[in-house]
């Protein structure tokens, strides 16, 4: 399937800070931006690391938390002594390329536990940011746009089948599919094929009676 790109979804409006930004500057950039982490890159524009809400207020919290739970429960006490990006950041960050399809984006996401990727160009550096809302946009697509391509792209051009072979009604992203399959072609590798297209919430196959057979189902 042809998913959406990084490129499609992410923000090219990126906050960024070097490592020397102090850390007074960096919570007013929160706080004037409305975003909740930003990027540090060196002086050739790469990411180095990451510095996030939760970052800053390990020095609110962290001396106290010290206290009370030992070493083991507190941030670092690099990180609770820190006066710029350099001490607060997370580092490295975690990247993406801007032709990573959402798919790849989400499973990285997924892997490393974290709420956003730096994109990065061929030369690494910063171009945009991809958050997991901004993923979240190919649910926004029309039940139309995924009809058209489930028939145009599934039935047609990878499964080679006639575009009146299998009824398509597609509601709020649930795709529903009637119809008799060709030979080959089994019920399991079209609700996978389907289920992969951007904007599919579920699928459900419905076989129809065959004619030729006194009317016995065959999916």
């Amino acid at each position: 399937m042809n998913h959406q790109t990084v490129r499609d979804v992410m923000s090219s409006a990126v906050v960024r800070v070097q490592a020397g930004t102090p850390f007074k500057e960096i919570a007013h950039l929160l706080l004037e931006y409305d975003i909740t982490a930003v990027p540090v890159v060196d002086a050739a524009d790469r990411p180095v690391g990451v510095v996030s809400e939760a970052d800053l207020l390990h020095k609110m919290w962290g001396r106290q938390e010290a206290a009370v739970t030992g070493a083991g429960g507190a941030p670092p006490p690099a990180k609770m002594s820190a006066v710029d990006a350099a001490g607060l950041m997370t580092s490295p960050p975690v990247c993406a390329y801007e032709d990573w399809s959402v798919v790849d984006a989400a499973r990285v996401m997924a892997r490393h536990g974290v709420k956003r990727l730096l994109v990065v160009d061929e030369e690494q550096r910063l171009i945009g940011v991809v958050s997991r809302s901004d993923l979240l946009r190919i649910f926004l697509r029309t039940d139309q746009a995924i009809r058209t391509e489930i028939v145009e792209e599934v039935l047609v051009k990878t499964l080679g089948a006639a575009p009146s072979a299998v009824q398509v009604d597609v509601t709020n992203g649930q795709v529903v599919l009637s119809g008799r399959l060709s030979p080959g072609v089994s019920v399991a590798e079209l609700e996978e094929l389907c289920g992969a297209v951007d904007g599919v919430v579920a699928v459900e196959f419905r076989p129809v009676p065959d004619p030729e057979t006194d009317g016995e189902v065959r999916p």
